[in-house]
């Protein structure tokens, strides 16, 4: 089994209730397992993938109307996951 390294994304115009589960169910229909951490105040949102890599989540999360930015993540950094 692959290690996987979370996937942190800044979502400025994530802004709302509203917005944040228009997120997660497009995230989870990219990558039905993966791991999600939503973070309204520090407009985050955090992605241990399962099947998705990051640029289809990106396109996941842009196709519902949403502008991703990718964030190092310092976990990720040491290259070593699980």
């Amino acid at each position: 089994m692959p290690m996987t390294c979370p996937l942190t994304f800044h979502v400025d115009d994530m802004t709302c209730g509203h917005c944040a589960s228009t997120i997660a169910r497009a995230v989870r229909a990219a990558d039905a397992h993966a791991g999600l951490e939503i973070d309204m105040q520090g407009r985050r949102v955090r992605i241990r993938p399962t099947e998705a890599n990051e640029a289809e989540l990106l396109a996941a999360i842009a196709e519902v109307g949403y502008h991703p930015v990718p964030v190092a993540d310092g976990a990720a950094s040491g290259g070593r996951c699980r």
